[in-house]
């Protein structure tokens, strides 16, 4: 059996939606990467959230059953100490917008960590925390909008957990952005590219493949490094946002979860205005999607959708009747 995972000799793995939601992990997660461990592929994992500790992570992920160590866990803490190493003098004051691990991160990399604009900064950084005090956002706001230079950890928006979907970094991003208009923070994770270059680098792999549930983050951040990457339908993002992804969002393959790494990659063939994956087949009639026999199994609907989106794709279609019809697929 030809596997998903054979020409790569790596996957590397975003966290929230895909590995777990919470405090919980995804169903099929543990089972998925102990079977690419035994296939003796290296595992990373990937993360854009900078507000816990690689430590933090590890622990966390071997108490749900996922094997970890240490060296496995890159986040966009780590990469945002690269960044800022690169652009600012050592000690230089800088103002965090984050979690008590993202101030330990910055203390680490070699600056002084600050609290207000009145503390004279030389930089701002914002990242992810679940408990951000709103006079810690007014101050980085008042520091942007003066001209101190602006990183961030992460763009993400929004992030699942096992309640559902809840606001991330990102948002406080926005919040800054519409009191500083014309400032963009420079960003380390992903979709930008130096949290999976640094990744890359320090797991020294020549052909990794990337597994998230965004496609704003996770597939971008894939495409923007030139490498393959797989989406699983686990987390935030689902068969709409497929559908009609931008080029620089679309993945190279889908699956239901983790497990569907060891099984054949789904593929679909395409003949003008049909396309058929594991014998089912969606055309476009009228400017519609539209499937011969919309399959009533999980895994079939999965096979209607890569179908259906290898036609949106290359065409100008009606899709909605078609996504209520995938009734099974979020």
């Amino acid at each position: 059996m030809n596997r998903l995972i054979d020409p790569y000799d790596c996957a590397l793995f975003d966290l929230d939606g895909v590995v777990y939601l919470g405090p919980e992990p995804v169903v099929g997660a543990p089972e998925g990467i102990g079977k690419l461990r035994e296939l003796d592929k290296k595992i990373g994992f990937v993360t854009n959230n900078s507000g816990r500790l690689p430590e933090t992570v590890r622990d966390q992920l071997n108490g749900m059953g996922v094997y970890c160590e240490l060296e496995d866990v890159a986040t966009s803490g780590q990469a945002s100490q690269d960044m800022l190493r690169k652009d600012l003098k050592p000690g230089a004051k800088v103002l965090v917008c984050g979690a008590g691990a993202f101030d330990d991160k910055v203390r680490e990399a070699g600056f002084e960590v600050v609290k207000t604009y009145a503390d004279s900064p030389e930089a701002v950084i914002c990242g992810y925390n679940p408990k951000m005090p709103w006079e810690l956002i007014d101050e980085a706001a008042l520091a942007v909008q003066n001209g101190v230079p602006w990183y961030a950890s992460n763009p993400d928006a929004t992030r699942p957990t096992d309640r559902g979907i809840v606001p991330g970094a990102g948002g406080v991003l926005m919040l800054i952005e519409l009191c500083a208009p014309g400032h963009k923070p420079v960003i380390a994770g992903k979709p930008y590219r130096p949290l999976l270059d640094y990744t890359i680098e320090r797991m020294g792999v020549s052909a990794p493949i990337f597994v998230g549930d965004r496609l704003d983050t996770d597939i971008e951040g894939a495409y923007n490094v030139g490498i393959d990457s797989f989406m699983v339908f686990t987390g935030a993002h689902g068969k709409r946002d497929l559908i009609y992804a931008a080029e620089h969002q679309r993945p190279t393959y889908i699956g239901a979860d983790i497990r569907s790494m060891s099984e054949p990659a789904r593929t679909a063939t395409v003949d003008g205005h049909v396309a058929t994956c594991n014998g089912t087949t969606v055309r476009i009639e009228n400017g519609r999607l539209v499937a011969d026999a919309m399959p009533s199994d999980y895994e079939g609907q999965l096979d209607a959708l890569w179908a259906g989106s290898q036609l949106s794709w290359a065409n100008d279609v009606d899709a909605e009747d078609f996504l209520v019809a995938l009734d099974d697929v979020h």
